[in-house]
Formats: C-alpha cells, structure tokens, sequence
C-alpha cells in the first residue's frame, strides 16, 4: 500500500525558509517562512507543519537544501545563525529519515525530473539521454554543478565551486568592465558579474566608464530599467551578464563534456524573458573557435519551474 503521509522537503536560503509537502512531484502544500523570526530550523519546520494542518498523516520523511557547505551532521547555515545537527533535527522532528544537501546540489539534482513545459530552450540542440549535464544558477551567488550518470542508473550531482572560476573577457569594453572591477576587488570571478550583485557591478563600472556617477540601485531596478530601456547602462549590463554568462556556460560545457545539456537555474534569468532569448548568450556559448562543432549540438535550456531544488530533494530521497 502506498504511504499517503507526504513528504517534508525545504529550501532554506539567507532571508527565506521556503516549505512543502509533495507527492511525488506533486507539491501539495508551500508557505515561506522569514528564516529571522524562528530560533532554530525545527522551530521553523514545527510552525509549517501547524500551519498545512498535517494532523496524523504528519510526514516520516524530509529533505532539506541549505544554504552552505554540508559536510557531516553538523552544519551551519552561511548568511542565517542556525546550526543544527541533522540527527538531533531528525529526532525532534519525529523523522524516520532526514536528508541534508547543499541547496545548488537539490537544484541540480531537478534536472531528471524536469518536464517539457518545466524548461525554455535558447538555440538548437539535442541532449543526449545518457551524457553528462552542465548546470549553471544565477542567483544572490552563482551556484555551479553537473551531473554525472551513475553506475546502475540515477546520477551523481558534483559538488564544487564553479561560480568563483575567474571570469574572463571577450572583447576590450569588457576588458575594461573587469578592469574597473579589479579596483574594488582583489578577484573579479563569474560570481562577481553573474548574480544579483554582479548585475549591480555591472551596471556601477558601466556608468564610472562612461563618466557618470552611479545610482544605488538593487538588482531588480538595473533589469526593470534594461526592460524599459529607460537607462542605457542598465541596457548594456543585462546585456552584457548574458553575453558573460554564455561564455561561463560554454566553459562548463567543454569542462564537464555536457552532452546532455547546460541548464540554467536561478531566479534571474527567466525574470528576463525575451531579452535573455535574443541576447548574445546562445552565440557565445558557442563561439570557442576550433570547438565550436563541438558545442553546436548541446542544448542549452532554462529552468522555469518554480521551485526545482523540491524536485531535486525528492530525486535524493527517492534514489535512497
């Protein structure tokens, strides 16, 4: 007989603790919770469960993705003052089993439970079922991953930090972005222009290079003004971070081999929309010279589901 309790996965960032109950893929119930206004995570995981109404089907299983390293049962979140030992969270929660990632690696991990209407294709290409999968995440950071297909099936999420690789020019203007970056910077990594602050860095080392003073603006203003076309160095920014980002894309491509794809993830990219669809990033992503019969045939595609690190966490769980 099929278990009706659900599961009990969350996404756990700086600022926000995002929960939910799925069913398979279904998700059945979501809330974000301010992360700020509960003591410990189990505090948090305890008010959601109030709140869904659970009553005795209460959840024997769970997934977290945290934002930090996890390396053992003992882990601290990066940018909220919880830490926690998972077993001791387990235990509180009347868990039979809890499962603790990294938050990028449940992103990841999405990738094979994906449908059509969960992806954007930008250009051509084909996946191969069985190739490995480059996967980039443009967010408050960029969060950098693949997967690899395991021995007997399912697939194997690699851990690493692709998203502080050293970013690279092409062309002089951008040769001059970086430079004006290196003035604040020790490193100007793909971090340091693809993410929500890179954006911003864009734009400020845009308008100082054009003899402007620049504004304060946060991330969401430099897209709504490139969208709007109300500022031209907003334009050349979000212009330039897809440009920048295909070139990290197609670098991750040739490094990994991804035969079956460069997914991208994040909260930025698919807030462009059409802008990002003709940007320079498709041609970028191919433009690597003697390689570029190489990258022609992989297929770039942008994640638009909601909340694919839920995906990712059930995949975990399910693959034991």
């Amino acid at each position: 007989m099929t278990d009706p309790r659900p599961t009990l996965v969350a996404d756990i960032g700086a600022t926000n603790a995002r929960f939910g109950l799925m069913d398979g893929n279904h998700l059945r119930e979501t809330r974000t919770l301010r992360g700020a206004d509960y003591p410990t995570i189990e505090a948090a995981a305890e008010a959601f469960l109030a709140a869904a109404g659970v009553g005795r089907l209460r959840p024997v299983r769970a997934a977290f993705a945290v934002a930090g390293p996890v390396t053992g049962d003992r882990v601290a979140l990066t940018n909220l003052p919880w830490a926690f030992s998972v077993d001791a969270v387990r235990l509180a929660l009347g868990l039979d089993r809890l499962v603790v990632i990294n938050d990028f690696t449940a992103v990841a991990m999405s990738v094979p439970r994906l449908g059509p209407d969960d992806v954007r294709a930008v250009g051509d290409g084909v996946a191969d079922p069985a190739g490995v999968v480059g996967v980039l995440g443009p967010g408050s950071g960029l969060g950098v991953s693949g997967l690899v297909p395991a021995a007997g099936g399912g697939w194997t999420a690699l851990s690493g930090e692709g998203g502080h690789v050293t970013m690279a020019p092409v062309g002089d203007r951008e040769g001059a972005i970086l430079a004006q970056l290196r003035k604040s910077f020790d490193h100007v990594s793909a971090e340091r222009v693809l993410s929500g602050p890179g954006l911003v860095n864009l734009y400020q080392a845009l308008r100082v290079l054009d003899g402007r003073e620049p504004e304060t603006l946060r991330p969401a203003d430099v897209t709504a003004r490139a969208m709007d076309r109300s500022d031209a160095q907003c334009v050349e920014a979000v212009e330039t971070f897809c440009a920048m980002l295909g070139t990290v894309a197609g670098n991750l491509a040739l490094t990994l081999g991804s035969r079956g794809g460069v997914y991208i993830a994040g909260g930025i990219v698919p807030k462009l929309g059409p802008i990002f669809l003709h940007s320079r990033f498709r041609k970028r992503f191919v433009e690597k010279g003697r390689m570029r019969d190489f990258l022609n045939p992989i297929p770039t595609l942008v994640i638009a589901h909601p909340l694919p690190a839920f995906l990712g966490l059930v995949e975990v769980l399910e693959r034991g």
